[in-house]
């Protein structure tokens, strides 16, 4: 027994280099995070988040952003403070917003001091405030914003609100601050629930988990260095976005590599072969689809839009280093638990795994009986949920931006109540100060317009703060920007409601500019990858599917159900991105195997449901982690973030259980050979020569 024992643990053992190798790697990775752990805490400190922060350079809109920063006191808070009483304010009330409003004027530097603004009905005073005192620094900007709020207080009937632009910026900058704890959070306790159904261990789903953590202080802190060296913008969304696919496709990477590792456990003796081969078995194709996957996120460097071509090399950066971190610490980890790692269900050397009824075996088999049948049907199928994409909302309003309502919103909404022939967000126009005179008289007989006055000037400019007679982010709003634009030669127009309007057009060039390149790109990787055009057409094809049904679902959702009542002009772009390249992902897994299996000589419907059957599990899988991981998204306090999240999390869903199963199979089954054309295995394999007959009688 005991000479049994020395032979087991002999056989086991791991040899010469192979016994450090795995310390070293841990060792090495220890050191890395040690390097990078100051540069990841500090992301946080480069993040911006105003709207002019997102938009192109060359917008007219972040043109007075920058010219703003250079004029005396640089850029300017503006505030709207508002008393309202339903039935009518009181000689009281006014009493109080007076004494109230002088003290926010004692304590701070107002560019002018604050002056009532009535309502007709009596309901309402507005007092505009405004200031250069924070200057562009938000800490501070966010204690002017506090100490406001502090000083101006209601009670006995009385509301008071503080709203304006820089109210909004400073709730914004809180939100997308407060971020980071609870979404890493819920993303790691839907990651661990997850891993422990699948492996039903208690320790080895901690394993993927914990290095996939790693991963991500590491993608931090790569992310602060390309911001501090090459100026990437770094968003709150592209931030969440980065740790989101680092848990999602770092825990997928780890479930295909453990998955391939038990299989050879069961023929290898020592853990080190068993994960060398399985390294060997997945790792190609495991590289192919997060290259693939990366290759398509880089494309949004071609985005106008700031913040969508800083999103790129973001998440690309989130991929990459969950890959790493999936091939080398992980595997290293793994060897030196060794097989107790998957306690209680060990897998033993020399056994054979169980044999189960197969789910993907039964639902691939009734798609390869009637395969056309399941693809026209399917077609159908997602082209009518794409139609719902005509009943998503309109774009997003700054007021529709939180799920929940701060202050700054429920001041936004009563001023627009109380005052609905006037603005209560200024037009901002930067005119060149030797023409500022003509530029005033020009604005104020604009039609649109209820008011405007002159500002600062200096470096050769001057500011003029421009009311419109429509409310903000309105129709009326935008033809009166538009009619400035134009009338106002030499000018730039910007402002909150300008801002938006150049973020809608950056985003419409983007989708028709980036769409194309992710198509190509993806498409010429995976013509590349599987030497053939059918199946990748086939893949980018279903993708496509995918995503505008997708979108679809989200329209027949968003406002009838969810209550959300804007659509993120982004939104179109970023998830066609993120669904093609993570569902071409999955699609790389899946027609490796078939691929593998036709070149073993296994006829094309055979090795349709083979690779089905086998990868079937594991794929799914890992579609329902990516598909969680995203969901925590609509858990944020963001209306993009939501929207964002819940369409990537329906694509992968749809993408994996009934695209990647019955359409793509079905379409195996279908083209049969024709699936690798023009490859070499669209080819029949060739027939064995014919023996020569024999000449009977011959001498």
């Amino acid at each position: 027994m005991r000479a049994a024992a020395q032979d087991e643990d002999e056989r086991t053992r791991p040899r010469g280099r192979w016994r450090m190798l795995p310390w070293a790697i841990v060792a090495l990775w220890v050191a890395v995070i040690a390097i990078a752990g100051p540069s990841a805490g500090r992301l946080g400190d480069v993040q911006v988040n105003r709207a002019v922060d997102y938009l192109p350079a060359s917008a007219d809109s972040t043109q007075v952003a920058e010219i703003q920063d250079t004029l005396p006191g640089g850029e300017s808070t503006d505030l709207v403070l508002v008393y309202h009483r339903d039935g009518g304010l009181t000689a009281a009330d006014r009493a109080t917003a007076a004494r109230q409003t002088a003290g926010v004027a004692g304590a701070h530097t107002l560019t002018a001091p604050p002056r009532a603004v009535p309502s007709e009905d009596g309901t309402t005073l507005m007092y505009p405030v405004s200031t250069t005192e924070p200057g562009q620094d938000d800490e501070a900007r966010t204690a002017f914003v506090d100490d406001v709020r502090e000083r101006v207080k209601g009670g006995g009937g009385l509301d008071v609100e503080v709203g304006g632009p820089g109210a909004l910026h400073v709730d914004a900058q809180k939100v997308y601050g407060s971020l980071g704890g609870p979404l890493l959070y819920t993303t790691v306790a839907v990651v661990a629930i997850l891993l422990i159904l699948i492996y039903r261990s208690p320790l080895l789903w901690l394993v993927p988990l914990v290095v996939a953590g790693v991963a991500d202080a590491l993608s931090m802190a790569v992310v602060y260095g390309l911001n501090r060296g090459f100026e990437v913008t770094v968003t709150g969304q592209s931030s969440a976005v980065m740790t989101i696919l680092v848990f999602g496709a770092g825990t997928d990477y780890a479930l295909l590599l453990v998955s391939r590792y038990r299989e050879e456990l069961t023929r290898v003796a020592r853990p080190h072969e068993a994960m060398a081969a399985a390294l060997r078995g997945c790792g190609p194709a495991v590289v192919a689809s997060s290259a693939t996957v990366a290759a398509g996120l880089l494309c949004l460097l071609a985005a106008d839009l700031t913040s969508s071509r800083g999103m790129g090399p973001i998440a690309a950066v989130g991929v990459l280093c969950a890959l790493l971190a999936m091939l080398t610490l992980l595997p290293a980890v793994l060897v030196l638990l060794g097989r107790r790692v998957f306690w209680p269900l060990v897998p033993v050397y020399g056994s054979e795994p169980k044999r189960r009824r197969s789910l993907f075996a039964a639902m691939g088999g009734s798609a390869g009986r009637r395969p056309v049948a399941v693809l026209v049907t399917g077609g159908v199928l997602l082209g009518a949920l794409s139609l719902g994409a005509f009943n998503l909302p309109g774009d997003l309003k700054q007021e529709d931006s939180f799920t929940s309502r701060p202050d700054s919103v429920a001041a936004m909404t009563t001023l627009a109540d109380a005052y609905p022939g006037r603005s209560s967000q200024p037009i901002t126009v930067l005119a060149p100060t030797d023409r500022a005179g003509a530029a005033l008289a020009k604005a104020r007989t604009t039609e649109g317009v209820a008011s405007a006055e002159r500002g600062r000037s200096g470096g050769g400019w001057t500011e003029l703060s421009v009311v419109a007679e429509a409310r903000p982010e309105s129709a009326g709003e935008r033809d009166t920007v538009h009619a400035l634009r134009e009338g106002l030669d030499g000018s730039h127009v910007g402002g909150p409601g300008a801002q938006q309007m150049d973020l809608e057009t950056a985003s419409s060039r983007d989708l028709g500019i980036v769409v194309p390149l992710v198509l190509l790109s993806v498409l010429l990787i995976l013509v590349v990858l599987l030497r053939s055009l059918v199946a990748p057409l086939l893949l980018v094809a279903a993708v496509v599917a995918v995503w505008g049904a997708a979108l679809g679902i989200g329209g027949l959702l968003f406002e009838p159900v969810l209550g959300l009542e804007g659509t993120d002009p982004g939104l179109p772009l970023l998830t066609f991105v993120f669904l093609v390249a993570l569902g071409v992902d999955y699609g790389i897994f899946l027609m490796h195997r078939v691929r593998e299996e036709a070149r073993r000589g296994a006829e094309p419907t055979e090795a349709a449901l083979t690779a089905l059957r086998t990868t079937g599990g594991v794929i799914a899988s890992a579609g329902l982690v990516l598909a969680a991981t995203f969901a925590v998204l609509t858990n944020m306090p963001l209306t993009s973030l939501v929207e964002m999240g819940f369409v990537i999390a329906v694509g992968v869903l749809l993408d994996t259980f009934f695209v990647r199963t019955y359409l793509v199979t079905s379409a195996s089954v279908a083209l049969q050979r024709k699936m690798w054309w023009p490859g070499a295995l669209s080819r029949p394999p060739a027939a064995p020569a014919p023996r020569e007959p024999e000449l009977v009688g011959t001498p």
